[in-house]
């Protein structure tokens, strides 16, 4: 049976599972990928892995995009759409840019991205953007269930988030929100609606602990805005702040999952998920 199908029946929990990074490089590339897609793909290979270098330990995670549909790639030149978003919590945004050649993001500060600054690389974005992974030579879970989803609801195909044994998943930009077990209901809804807490797997910017908290009070409230932050962290728990000043104490305790395989083709293991197993709002915490 799939990673995904088995990851299901075990129950593992999705929220804090979610990717690590502050800011999101999201590259059109046609074509097939490979495992490694940003070496292994019709993208120069050179550019791939620079790529890859200048994002180390910037808070940057680079993804390649394209078109739902079949994916031919005739190497022949054209505009390529480059997406850039910042996770910073209330302060989130998304910039797009038609490139002339790939090789142009080169000369985007990847170290600005990383710590939320604008680099007036692009033009703003106000709609949300739900990136769905397909990714199959990284898990063939992303594309047998992630591929449909994208094609009927015309929405970008992405290269590996983390994560396959929850496919389909995809990540909502600006916030770097990131969902699990998809279906074309909650896409939908995740698009015109928000921020749901439903199937999420947490927001990127946040540390597991934190990924958890957010997703337990987005959940309680039934939040859709980006009005949540992470104030503090303790072993145990993790508290969190609403723009209008509300904070909670989230308790949280690791429990087992059972012996499931972590992707496709990889013996089961037994893992340890992070739960939230209490809400408290904190008194006078909020402002004014």
């Amino acid at each position: 049976m799939r990673c995904s199908t088995l990851s299901d029946f075990a129950g593992e929990p999705l929220a804090g599972t979610a990717a690590s990074a502050t800011a999101w490089l999201c590259l059109e590339q046609p074509g097939p990928w490979g495992r490694d897609a940003l070496t292994e793909s019709h993208l120069d290979p050179e550019l791939g892995a620079e790529l890859g270098r200048r994002a180390a330990g910037t808070g940057v995670r680079v993804l390649l995009i394209r078109r739902p549909g079949r994916h031919a790639d005739h190497r022949l030149p054209s505009r390529r759409r480059l997406y850039l978003a910042s996770t910073e919590p209330g302060a989130s945004w998304l910039e797009q840019a038609d490139l002339a050649c790939p090789e142009e993001v080169l000369e985007l500060d990847f170290e600005a991205l990383g710590q939320g600054r604008s680099t007036a690389f692009g033009t703003p974005v106000t709609d949300p953007l739900l990136l769905i992974c397909t990714n199959s030579k990284r898990d063939v879970c992303c594309a047998l269930y992630g591929r449909p989803i994208a094609t009927a609801l015309d929405l970008w195909e992405c290269t590996h988030t983390g994560g396959h044994r929850f496919a389909p998943t995809g990540v909502l930009l600006p916030t770097g929100h990131l969902y699990g077990r998809i279906d074309h209901e909650l896409a939908k809804r995740v698009v015109t609606d928000g921020i749901v807490a439903d199937r999420c797997r947490g927001r990127s910017c946040f540390t597991p602990h934190g990924q958890v908290a957010e997703v337990a009070v987005r959940q309680q409230l039934g939040e859709t805005r980006d009005v949540l932050t992470v104030v503090a962290e303790t072993p145990g728990s993790a508290t969190v702040r609403h723009a209008d000043g509300r904070q909670w104490r989230v308790t949280l305790t690791e429990r087992p999952v059972p012996a499931r395989p972590a992707s496709c083709g990889k013996s089961p293991d037994v893992a340890v998920a992070l739960v939230a197993t209490a809400v408290d709002q904190l008194v006078g915490a909020r402002r004014g």
